[in-house]
């Protein structure tokens, strides 16, 4: 089974090198240069399905491969064919003893989408502790955030040097920099049409990934957690109907006919599996107050598309706009808020602070609001980077 995933071994190329190399529109993910490739390291690398990860990480062993002594030193395993902390045990078993007999001394190892193998993390905290990965540098990626489960905090103090990197489909600067290479108005307005039709999946612009997959990823993704899809398909809709105004659990909870105990669980996993973001309120006292009402928006055009095909709703473009704009902001500042009393801020990140209009500006705002009129939006989002 090792030999199938790694054929590089053998002097032969990879699949996804070849699927790359043919695909129409193609980049190399920022993302990498930002994981550690020092040992020892344990990098997590977490995001939705088919936005990437596994590309990237073909990508990086590929370069890899021209700076190692030996092809043995880069493993490379999908576990998606595993069920358990023991299958996954026993394959990293294996390739430590052909790392002994081949005398590689620092290994490059990758096990993608990790996160629906059943205890994962118990076969790597046992292997890191005794000793038996301290050369080497470990990338681990999952489609449902580590941090589910407390993951992060089973790994306090094992870690090394790694990072917790979150792949994201393409912002709106790097959609356009596919086509163009420097921002002309006119074109900007152009592409983002296509953008908000595609969204920032790369898989989906080169015509191997559609809209209906995402809904069947995300629905196979909560029978493995063991819930409720038809549950959860009546939370999102219940999301969608009350967008973009600020909600709550209990409102969520009342709509679909369950506890706001179940409600949030629900939003929580929606947010694990990366489609979408909670932004919390924002006082004018600079405190931020989680108990709030807080907006819920979803973090990629064609994840929209895919979340009203999967509930039968449709989303207005003044709700897209404002999505975007939250969502650009939250990946540049790593978070993101939202404020309303006499007038809203659909965005607080940073020292900016966001309304946006789909249509033209009215209404008066203090100075230091930034109000966007729809046609703004492409020219805003591409500044952010």
């Amino acid at each position: 089974m090792l030999e199938l995933q790694n054929p590089w071994w053998f002097g032969e190329p990879d699949r996804d090198w070849e699927l790359f190399e043919k695909f129409a529109y193609k980049i190399r993910p920022k993302w990498l240069d930002e994981l550690s490739l020092r040992p020892f390291s344990l990098n997590f690398v977490v995001g939705p399905r088919r936005v990437g990860k596994t590309v990237g990480i073909k990508l990086l062993i590929r370069g890899l491969l021209k700076k190692v002594e030996t092809p043995y030193a880069v493993f490379y395993f999908s576990c998606d064919v595993l069920e358990n902390h023991r299958e996954l045990l026993g394959v990293l078993n294996d390739y430590l003893r052909l790392k002994k007999r081949k005398n590689v001394k620092t290994a490059f190892i990758f096990l993608d989408e990790v996160s629906l193998v059943e205890d994962w993390w118990r076969a790597l905290k046992f292997l890191i502790d005794r000793g038996e990965l301290r050369n080497d540098v470990v990338t681990v990626t999952g489609s449902i955030s580590l941090a589910l489960g407390r993951h992060f905090e089973t790994f306090g103090g094992r870690r090394g040097e790694g990072k917790t990197i979150e792949v994201m489909p393409l912002s709106f600067h790097d959609y356009y920099s596919l086509f163009y290479d420097e921002f002309f108005p006119s074109k900007g307005v152009e592409v983002f049409e296509n953008y908000l039709e595609t969204g920032g999946y790369l898989a989906y612009l080169n015509g191997t990934l559609k809209v209906e997959e995402l809904v069947g990823f995300l629905k196979a993704d909560l029978n493995a957690l063991d819930r409720s899809t038809d549950l959860a398909r009546d939370v999102m809709g219940a999301i969608l109907d009350k967008a973009p105004s600020p909600t709550s659990f209990n409102a969520i909870a009342k709509a679909v006919g369950v506890s706001p105990h179940t409600a949030r669980d629900y939003v929580e996993l929606f947010e694990a599996f990366h489609v979408l973001l909670q932004v919390l309120y924002l006082g004018g006292d600079g405190k931020v107050y989680p108990r709030k009402e807080r907006k819920l928006i979803l973090r990629d055009p064609l994840i929209v598309r895919a979340m009203e095909l999967w509930t039968r709703r449709k989303t207005d473009r003044a709700v897209l706009y404002e999505w975007l704009v939250q969502e650009h902001l939250y990946r540049k500042f790593g978070e993101v808020f939202y404020y309303r009393n006499s007038y809203e801020v659909d965005a607080i990140a940073g020292n900016l602070r966001v309304e946006v209009k789909s249509g033209k500006k009215r209404g008066r705002y203090p100075r230091n609001v930034k109000v966007l009129e729809g046609s703004e939006v492409p020219e805003f989002l591409y500044g952010i980077v």
